[in-house]
C-alpha cells in the first residue's frame, strides 16, 4: 500500500480549488453533489495549512453562501466547464459568467444580504456587480487581487503600489527608541477591542520609523508606509483608499505607518484613520489632533550618551582608535541612528588612523543650510593667526576645552541630570572693530571641527510681529542638529536691553529679546 502523497501548500491549494469547482459544477447539474463534497473534504485534509479560500472566508467572516458565491465568481475565470454551465443555467451562451440570481437558485443556504454594500463581499470589494441589467441579473465579477490570492499568490494590490510601500526593518537603533517600541507593544497587547492608533512625535523622523518597524515586528505584523501628503483630499477617494487598504491589511497581515513631515494634512490623515482599523502608527513632529483614544510617545534624536553608543556600535572595533572623536561627535552633533549608520559605512575598513579626519568631515556633511537667514563661514584660521594677549587667548582655549569635554562633564559625571538647560556655551566677544572678534570665532570653529554660521541680521529681523521669532526658531532648530557655532555679528541689533513698555512696539521688542535669550539658554 502506497503512503499518501505529501503536497506542498501551493499544489495542495490548487488541488482543493479544482475539487471546489467540481462541487460547484455538481450543484449546477454536472455530477453528484454528495461525492463532490466528499472529495473536497479529502483534499482539505491534505492541506498542510488552511487553504487560501478558507483563510479569506475566516478573515472576512463570510457565510457559507458568500463563500460559495465568491468561489463561483472565481471558478468562471479559472474553469471553462464551470463558465459554460453558468451560461447554460442563464440560458444565454454569450454570457458565461455568474450572476446573483443564478447563485440564489443553485447554491445552498442563499440569502439576499450577501450582496448588500455593508456585507464583506462588496464592503471589502471582493466582488463587483455589474448592475446595468439589475442586481440579480448583473455579472458577479471577482476582483483580480482577490482572484490571485485565492489561487495562492499574495502581493500588494497594484492600485496601492504607487502610494504604499513595505517599510524595511530598522538596523542600528538607539536603546531609548527600542524601549519605546517595547512599551508600545506592551500597551497594545493590553488593549481590548479595536487597537488604538499609536502616535510617535518628536524631532527624529527616522527614529520614529525605526520604532514603528520594531513595534510591528514584535506584534507579528507586516508594516507598510503611506505619506500623509499622498492621502487624497476628496471624501470618496479617501473611502476608496480606506476600503482597499482594509482589505490589504487583512490579506497581507499588515499595519499602516502614516508619516508627516510637518503639521499639514492633519485633517485628511485623521479622517482616513477613522475609516480603518488594525495597527496604525502616525509619525511626525507633533501628534495630530485625534478625538479618539490613542497611545502617544515622544521620539527625539538620541542624547549625547545615546549617540556615543550608536557610533561605537556602528564603528565596531575601530571605535577604540577614534574614541576621542566619537565623544566629540556625540556631544556636538544631534544625529539620528540612520545618519550615523550611513556615515560609519563610508569609513575605510581597517584604517583607524584616518577615522578622526573622516568622522569630522562626515559630521560637516550633515550640515543643513538655513536658507537666507545665515551664511556659512569657511573657518580656516588657526591659533597662530590670532594675535591676542595671553589672558584672552587662554580664555578662548578654555572654551575649546569645555566644548571637547562636555559629554564627560555633563553626562558621564551627571551634571546634565541636574537641569536640561544651560548645557551649551555662550560667549560674548566685545571690543572695537578689527580686534579679532570674528577671527576668534573662526579659530574656535576650526579647532573644534564645527560649522560656523554668521547670522544675517537683515534677514532675521522683521518689522512684522512674530516674524523675527519665527526666523530665530528656524536658525536655532537647524543649527541644533549639526552642532553649528552661531555667530551673531554686531549683536547689539538683536541683544538689546529690555526697556520700559510705553506702547505695543516696546512690548513686542521685549518679547523678541526674551525669546532670543531663552533659545540661547536651551541651545546646546
Amino acid at each position: 500500500m502506497n503512503a499518501p502523497l505529501v503536497l506542498d501548500w501551493p499544489s495542495a491549494n490548487q488541488q482543493l480549488l479544482v475539487a471546489e469547482f467540481a462541487r460547484l459544477r455538481a450543484l449546477l447539474g454536472d455530477g453528484d453533489p454528495t461525492e463532490a463534497r466528499r472529495h473536497v473534504a479529502d483534499m482539505a485534509r491534505q492541506m498542510p495549512a488552511p487553504a487560501a479560500i478558507d483563510t479569506l472566508a475566516a478573515v472576512f467572516d463570510l457565510s457559507d453562501f458568500e463563500r460559495d458565491l465568491l468561489l463561483l465568481a472565481v471558478g468562471v475565470e479559472m474553469d471553462a466547464r464551470l463558465a459554460a454551465l453558468c451560461a447554460q443555467g442563464l440560458g444565454q451562451p454569450q454570457r458565461p459568467w455568474a450572476t446573483f440570481g443564478l447563485a440564489m437558485a443553485a447554491l445552498p443556504d442563499p440569502h439576499w444580504s450577501a450582496v448588500t454594500p455593508v456585507r464583506p463581499l462588496r464592503r471589502f470589494r471582493l466582488v463587483e456587480i455589474d448592475d446595468g441589467s439589475g442586481l440579480s441579473s448583473g455579472r458577479v465579477k471577482v476582483d483580480e487581487r482577490v482572484l490571485h490570492f485565492i489561487a495562492g499568490i499574495n502581493y500588494l494590490d497594484h492600485r496601492l503600489q504607487a502610494l504604499v510601500s513595505a517599510e524595511p526593518d530598522g538596523g542600528l537603533m538607539a536603546d531609548a527608541h527600542r524601549q519605546v517600541a517595547h512599551q508600545a507593544a506592551r500597551d497594545l497587547r493590553r488593549c481590548t477591542g479595536a487597537l488604538p492608533p499609536v502616535l510617535l512625535h518628536g524631532d527624529d523622523a527616522d527614529g520614529q520609523r525605526d520604532v514603528a518597524s520594531l513595534l510591528a515586528r514584535e506584534l507579528g505584523v507586516a508594516l507598510y508606509h503611506l505619506r500623509a501628503s499622498d492621502i487624497p483630499a476628496a471624501a470618496h477617494e479617501q473611502a476608496s483608499l480606506a476600503s482597499l487598504w482594509q482589505r490589504e491589511a487583512a490579506l497581507l497581515g499588515g499595519g499602516l505607518l502614516l508619516s508627516r513631515t510637518d503639521d499639514t494634512h492633519a485633517e485628511a490623515l485623521v479622517r482616513l484613520m477613522a475609516r480603518i482599523d488594525g495597527l496604525r502608527v502616525v509619525t511626525g513632529p507633533t501628534a495630530p489632533p485625534i478625538d479618539t483614544e490613542a497611545l502617544s510617545y515622544r521620539v527625539d534624536k538620541p542624547d549625547a550618551p545615546g549617540q556615543r553608543a550608536l557610533w561605537r556600535a556602528a564603528l565596531g572595533g575601530d571605535a577604540r582608535a577614534s574614541s576621542e572623536m566619537v565623544d566629540q561627535l556625540a556631544s556636538q552633533y544631534r544625529l539620528g541612528s540612520r545618519t550615523i549608520a550611513r556615515s560609519a559605512a563610508r569609513l575605510p575598513a581597517g584604517e583607524p588612523g584616518r577615522h578622526c579626519t573622516m568622522l569630522r568631515d562626515l559630521g560637516r556633511d550633515t550640515a543643513t543650510r538655513m536658507g537666507t537667514l545665515a551664511r556659512q563661514v569657511e573657518a580656516r584660521a588657526t591659533w597662530d593667526d590670532l594675535i591676542l594677549p595671553d589672558g584672552q587667548k587662554r580664555t578662548l582655549e578654555q572654551i575649546a576645552v569645555h566644548a571637547r569635554h562636555r559629554i564627560t562633564v555633563h553626562h558621564d559625571w551627571g551634571f546634565a541630570d541636574k537641569g536640561g538647560s544651560g548645557l551649551g556655551i555662550a560667549s560674548l566677544f566685545s571690543g572695537e572693530s578689527g580686534t579679532g572678534k570674528t577671527l576668534a570665532a573662526e579659530v574656535l570653529a576650526h579647532t573644534l571641527g564645527l560649522a560656523l554660521y554668521r547670522i544675517d541680521l537683515s534677514a532675521v529681523v522683521s518689522k512684522y510681529i512674530g516674524e523675527t521669532e519665527k526666523n530665530l526658531r528656524t536658525v536655532f532648530d537647524a543649527a541644533e542638529d549639526v552642532g553649528a557655532i552661531l555667530l551673531f555679528d554686531e549683536a547689539d541689533a538683536l541683544f538689546g536691553k529690555r526697556s520700559e513698555v510705553k506702547d505695543s512696539h516696546d512690548r513686542y521688542a521685549n518679547i523678541e529679546v526674551s525669546y532670543l535669550l531663552q533659545r540661547m539658554e536651551a541651545y546646546r
